[in-house]
Parts: structure tokens; sequence; C-alpha cells
């Protein structure tokens, strides 16, 4: 008999982890909205683990065998939200461990560990991982996790995730690669030496604005079952009505970031020539100082864009006059959206650390959607010219 050949992206997509159900035949996974499974005996659960829903719910396990494909991974564990995914990796921790994170990660990242984990015992370290020396310098004897974003979140830097695995496993530490922004159709960390792989589902996963949500991807089994364990003590599951809208969202991955790609790129041209653009960020253009490794560890590079206007004032008379861009916070859904961070998802980073990252009261980040590209550029056009 010959083998399967691998599937590939769109395929794994609309397929991985879901069979047609067995009882009926149906194409989508039902939502197994319980939150109890009757036992033929005592301690006797069906399937030997379907005993109260926050332990095990078919509908999210089928999420997470498709997002584990996705990734290239063994292991996906679905959580409630992105940062109570990235919460249950170090919760693996005690107290007296050291952490290296990037500094520029998304601001309710920051916020978690500067003002509840830290409380608990466990130390941070910033580094800009864009200099793997920089993660290197940081490492301690009780470093046990590098925490990086790659791209970062607003200013589009990136980590060379493999140099970083190499420095991270040197010390005796993890890897873990906050992949929201680049979406496993654009990069997938774990083939590049990451530990784990970790996603707000909310945005580009799910990609439609309707629901909260976060996963853990990961090889390693044991590692795994910690992390399963982590979240049926503390109790972070998506409902299986979340979990199958994200199932659902996964189906268009491959042509959805398709759009977001090719719109992003034609978004961030567009403002790089505009003459009331000061900059632009986007590992897609050639003038992105990390473009190289943009190209060779990405495929795709995603409809995040982030561009300095120089002022508030200016930013937001922008924000505020585009049609089609609505001002909202989070990103990676269908529609366009624009956001200025320094007052909206990173408001509760300390000045000081803002602006020394270049998150300026000036800097606006765009989460370009898919619809019709000309339609977007006029938008901001007439938006910048006031």
């Amino acid at each position: 008999m010959s083998s399967t050949p691998t599937q590939r992206f769109g395929t794994l997509a609309v397929h991985a982890g879901q069979s047609p159900e067995a009882t009926t035949g149906a194409i989508m996974p039902p939502i197994f909205q319980t939150s109890t499974y009757v036992q033929p005996a005592i301690a006797e659960p069906l399937g030997g683990i379907y005993d109260y829903a926050r332990v095990a719910n078919p509908t999210r396990e089928a999420l997470e065998r498709n997002l584990a494909a996705l990734e290239g991974g063994a292991h996906g564990i679905a959580f409630a939200s992105g940062l109570a995914a990235i919460e249950s990796v170090l919760k693996r921790l005690s107290a007296g461990d050291h952490i290296v994170s990037e500094e520029n990660t998304y601001g309710g990242t920051t916020r978690m560990f500067t003002r509840v984990l830290s409380k608990l015992g466990l130390e941070f370290t910033f580094v800009d991982s864009r200099d793997s020396d920089a993660v290197a310098d940081a490492m301690t004897p009780r470093t046990r996790l590098v925490h990086v974003e790659t791209p970062t979140n607003p200013m589009m830097r990136l980590c060379d995730i493999a140099r970083v695995a190499e420095v991270a496993h040197a010390g005796g530490a993890l890897l873990m690669v906050d992949n929201t922004f680049a979406s496993p159709y654009n990069q997938r960390p774990l083939e590049l030496g990451a530990d784990v792989a970790v996603h707000s589902t909310t945005k580009y996963l799910n990609g439609h604005s309707d629901i909260i949500g976060g996963v853990v991807v990961v090889d390693d089994e044991d590692l795994a079952e910690e992390i399963r364990f982590v979240r049926k003590s503390s109790g972070a599951v998506p409902g299986p009505m979340d979990a199958w809208l994200c199932l659902r969202g996964t189906k268009t991955l491959h042509l959805r970031m398709g759009a977001h790609n090719s719109n992003g790129l034609a978004v961030a041209r567009f403002l790089q020539e505009h003459p009331r653009v000061d900059r632009v960020f986007y590992p897609g253009l050639p003038s992105h100082e990390q473009h190289e490794l943009a190209t060779r560890q990405m495929t795709g590079f995603t409809g995040m864009v982030s561009v300095d206007v120089g002022t508030l004032e200016r930013a937001r008379a922008l924000v505020e006059h585009t049609q089609l861009f609505q001002l909202a916070e989070s990103l990676g859904g269908v529609e366009s959206l624009v956001s200025v961070p320094s007052l909206m998802t990173h408001a509760s980073v300390p000045r000081e650390m803002r602006e020394r990252m270049g998150v300026t009261d000036g800097l606006v980040r765009l989460s370009v959607g898919i619809e019709d590209i000309d339609d977007l550029l006029a938008d901001l056009d007439g938006a910048l010219q006031g």
C-alpha cells in the first residue's frame, strides 16, 4: 500500500483534526454544549476522559487537533484567551525562577508579567530580542523560559527564532514564541527550534472578530501534559461554541492570510511613499532593517502595519477620519482596524519604556483586512489628507 502524501497547508486547514460525526455523518463537528457527562459506572467515564467539560470536550479537542496540525506540532491545548495560554506555560514555574522576555510584547502580556506574576515570585528581564547576544547576556542559572513575539506588537520587530532557540537551550531554558501576528500560515516556530508556539486565537486563526481564545502548541508529550494539568487546575478553558467558531475560522485561514498578506504589503508600500507619513514598520518592505531575516523565516508578512505620523494630533486625525479602517483594539479579522497603541493596547506600559521602543504617541497600528485594496488605499489617503 502506498503511503499517504503529506497534506499541504490548505488541506490541513479544512480537514485536520476532524472527521464526519460518527452517528449522523455531519460534516462539521457538533457543538457539545454540556458541562458534564453521564458515566456508566462510578469513576469510569466514557473514553476514560469524559467526566467533566473543564477537562475534556469533543468540540474543543477537534479544534486542538486542527491547530496542532497547522503549527506542525503534536499537541494543541486551547484556552479561554491568549493571555491565559501564555500564563499556563509560566504557571509550570516556581517562585525564584527567571524569565527572559522580549520587551516589545503586547501590553497585556507585559502587564501580566510585571503586575501579576512578578508578585508570585517569578522574576523577569526584558530585552530587545532582535539581538540574540542580549538574550544570552540576560540568561542566569535560574532562567527557565525565554518568551518572544515575532513580529512584535506594534513595532514589527523580528527575533531570529533558530538562533534564540539555541541560546535558550544552551542555558537550560525553553523558548516560547507568540506567533499571533504571523499565524502558522506565515511562520512555524516549532520547525525553527522553539519549544512552544502560542497564539491569541481571537486574531488571525479565528479571523472574524467574534470570539476570545488562545492556544498552546508543543511537540513534547510531557510538556503537553504539564500544561493540560495547569489548565485543568486553573480552569481557563474556552467554551464549545467559541471552539466551534474558531474551527470554522481556520478552514479559510489559507485564503484569508493570502489576502491579508497582499493587502498589507500594498498598504505598507503606499504609506512608505506618502508625504504625511514619517516612517513605516513592515517586515515585507526592503527598507525594514530585518527584511532579510523576514524573508528567511517567514513565508508572508501579514496584514499588520505600523506607521509613525509624528505627533498625537496627526495620529488622532488619521484614526478618527478613516471610514473603512474602524477605530478599535484587536486585530486579524477580515475587517480593517486602526488604533493608537500608546493610548490603547499599550497604555499600561510605562511611558519611558514605550518611548524607548518607539511606541510614540504618533504611532498608529493598522490591521489590514481583506477588503478591496483600492478602497483601503483611498480611505487612508483621504484620512491623511485630512
